[in-house]
């Protein structure tokens, strides 16, 4: 991704997930869980629906130290149509796409591990690809939230979607953490520091 194309501020925080109780406790949602995490810890709690999404309003430290806006995301749809109500939103709120940042599971990092991504390749997340599709562009920033991959013969979407309990839910959780710190850097110290240094 060229340097010129890398966002210097993040307006629109947007996660990834399944709307549903069947849907909350599990790996593919991880995007929603960070989500509500950065809501948590910004002590927001009104919540409304747009475009598609279900958003909130925060301010969380921008680069120059002094508290920046930034909107809230989860797309209604289901995952693979993430694309569709993200584009929608984007649109009435004015937003680029060098000024998302979407945070996704992602069986290719460890469990626990989260990297920032500027731009690049899919790999065969149906909901970045609705994104990309819509927006007609994959340079957008992305916090990726490791969760592994399946055990034995075990299907991807059967791990992704599997209800998490006891320890597995406290591991999940802590790793949706360590993406709303990764997300809070972005904001604070910049996408290209973050993808060099988390």
């Amino acid at each position: 991704m060229p340097a010129s194309a890398q966002p210097n501020d993040i307006r629109l925080i947007c996660g990834l997930g399944n709307p549903g109780a069947e849907y909350e406790r599990t790996r593919h949602n991880a995007g929603f869980v960070t989500i509500d995490i950065l809501a948590r810890r910004a002590h927001a709690s009104f919540w409304k629906s747009a475009a598609g999404c279900m958003t909130c309003r925060i301010q969380l430290k921008g680069t120059d130290g002094d508290p920046c806006p930034v909107v809230l995301a989860k797309p209604q749809s289901y995952m693979n149509t993430s694309g569709g109500p993200l584009s929608k939103l984007m649109r009435e709120l004015g937003v680029l796409a060098p000024e998302i940042l979407v945070v996704h599971d992602e069986v290719d990092l460890s469990q626990g591990e989260v990297r920032v991504k500027c731009g690049g390749g899919l790999n065969a997340h149906n909901g970045l690809r609705s994104i990309a599709d819509k927006l007609g562009t994959r340079d957008f920033a992305r916090v990726r939230v490791g969760i592994g991959r399946p055990p034995g013969r075990m299907s991807v979407a059967d791990y992704a979607l599997r209800q998490l309990k006891g320890s597995f839910l406290e591991e999940f959780e802590l790793s949706c953490e360590r993406a709303a710190d990764a997300c809070e850097m972005c904001l604070e110290r910049g996408v290209a520091f973050s993808v060099k240094n988390c």
